[in-house]
């Protein structure tokens, strides 16, 4: 494995802790060049902010419905709640945030690319680099060889990686948005009372069993992107993989074991801050 998984899981935990805390890691000067992410996904937008060599620094949430299969469906609406996330670091940080880059899923195109930029830059932020989320993810984990599965609200997206570079990446509209429509069908509820109860770790052995199927079409579209041959480590990323169940139905279709980093739903957030580049 050329992953350093204690490395990875020990920065996740930190920044998780910074995250539920609403404070930073450590205190930031008026001079220091900070690093920014934005991921506008399904069901949440995040914002992360490393120093200047990819330690986190600061992160932050809100819960949102702006985007659908990847692609944004509401744009005030991620503008506003953008701009909110962005004012309550300055708060914490005390000092202004002027760049951050943006990710979409692979293969969405320059439109939806264009989009997620017009939000950053509507938010009081220059917009420096647009990338894809598996990729963003891999970034993070400090991939050379293997496969990172990035499964968000809308989408599975898939990069493999040979020898640091990115060989192929794909996605697909299957995500937590279906997993939650599965379990809203099952038990005749409303799609908002069954995300919650989707979100709700005391309910995950009767929602599992609900939504094992959908975890299972997305190991299936995983598996028809190897063209046969599974490579190798393959790495599960994103707040769709939060059941301690996952790793094992995922890994059951795979026919291989999989590697799921603690706090996965912050991996890609983070990766995407890492291709921030506030310049001189």
């Amino acid at each position: 494995m050329n992953v350093d998984m204690k490395k990875v899981n020990g920065a996740l935990v930190s920044f998780a802790k910074v995250v539920n805390s609403s404070k930073a890691i450590r205190q930031v000067t008026a001079a220091e060049k900070l690093k920014v992410g934005v991921d506008l996904g399904t069901s949440s937008i995040v914002i992360t902010i490393l120093d200047k060599d990819n330690n986190p620094i600061y992160g932050a949430y809100e819960y949102a419905n702006a985007v659908q299969d990847g692609i944004v469906v509401n744009y005030l609406e991620s503008v506003s709640i953008l701009q909110r996330l962005k004012e309550k670091a300055e708060g914490v940080l005390e000092r202004e945030l002027t760049t951050a880059c943006g990710a979409i899923p692979p293969g969405t195109g320059e439109g939806s690319a264009k989009i997620v930029s017009n939000v950053i830059e509507a938010a009081g932020m220059e917009c420096t680099k647009i990338v894809d989320e598996p990729t963003a993810a891999g970034q993070f984990l400090h991939i050379s060889e293997g496969t990172v599965v990035d499964i968000g609200g809308g989408t599975t997206g898939l990069s493999i990686f040979n020898q640091g570079k990115l060989i192929k990446s794909i996605d697909e509209p299957t995500g937590g948005t279906h997993m939650t429509l599965v379990l809203a069908g099952y038990h005749h509820m409303p799609y908002e009372k069954a995300e919650l109860m989707k979100r709700n770790k005391d309910k995950e052995n009767e929602v599992f069993p609900v939504v094992r199927p959908v975890i299972e079409k997305m190991a299936t579209i995983a598996m028809n992107a190897f063209d046969g041959k599974v490579v190798l480590p393959v790495y599960v990323v994103g707040g769709s993989t939060n059941f301690k169940e996952f790793e094992k139905a995922f890994s059951k279709v795979l026919k291989v074991d999989v590697v799921k980093p603690k706090y996965p739903q912050y991996v890609t957030p983070l990766g995407i801050a890492m291709y921030d580049n506030p310049g001189d």
